[in-house]
């Protein structure tokens, strides 16, 4: 009577292959924040990555066929005071990026076509309501110009479960409107 030790599987002969050098992102300062982001986003044209600066927050746009080494002065969208916690491109229009930050507000930037060819200190829009860092963005996926902005509370020892949320009607540019609600105890984020 034999035992089987190891359970065969049709994919054990299957190795990975290493990416080259001029396919990878490479010299880019990724934030040392301790936050639950995933630091990037990415979309068809672009790709977003929460980077370290001094004296505010900051996140780099580059476009997708721009790969390799990235030079240290490229440039960035700067325009918080505190460091960025999360950024967002919007699903509907692949030029505008939100980002969120600890200095209590919502910015959304319009990224020119081609991508930055100087650093982006202006928003279209900033947002502000807050009463403590902005730590998740997210656009509603079927509705357009609908973003949600959450933040967390540190002061509660399950910060999962406080939280304040602020859905922002960001269409036209010149009737923004915000709308506040108080989360239900199980943290479920509902649209409205």
């Amino acid at each position: 009577m034999s035992r089987k030790v190891v359970r065969t599987s049709k994919f054990r002969h299957v190795f990975g292959q290493a990416v080259k050098a001029d396919q990878c992102y490479d010299d880019i300062r990724i934030s040392q924040m301790t936050w639950d982001s995933n630091f990037c986003s990415v979309n068809p044209k672009f790709v977003a990555m929460i980077v370290d600066a001094s004296g505010g927050g900051a996140f780099m746009v580059l476009p997708l066929s721009k790969t390799g080494r990235i030079d240290m002065s490229y440039p960035t969208v700067c325009g918080h005071t505190g460091p960025v916690l999360d950024i967002e491109f919007c699903p509907h229009n692949d030029n505008i990026i939100a980002s969120g930050s600890e200095d209590c507000s919502v910015m959304i930037w319009e990224i020119p076509e081609g991508g930055l060819t100087s650093p982006l200190t202006d928003p279209v829009v900033k947002l502000e309501g807050h009463s403590k860092r902005v730590g998740i963005l997210s656009w509603h996926p079927t509705a357009h110009n609908v973003l949600l902005s959450l933040l967390m509370s540190t002061t509660c020892p399950c910060s999962a479960a406080r939280r304040a949320r602020r859905g922002w009607g960001t269409c036209p540019r010149g009737a923004w409107r915000s709308t506040n609600v108080k989360s239900p105890g199980n943290g479920i984020s509902q649209w409205f």
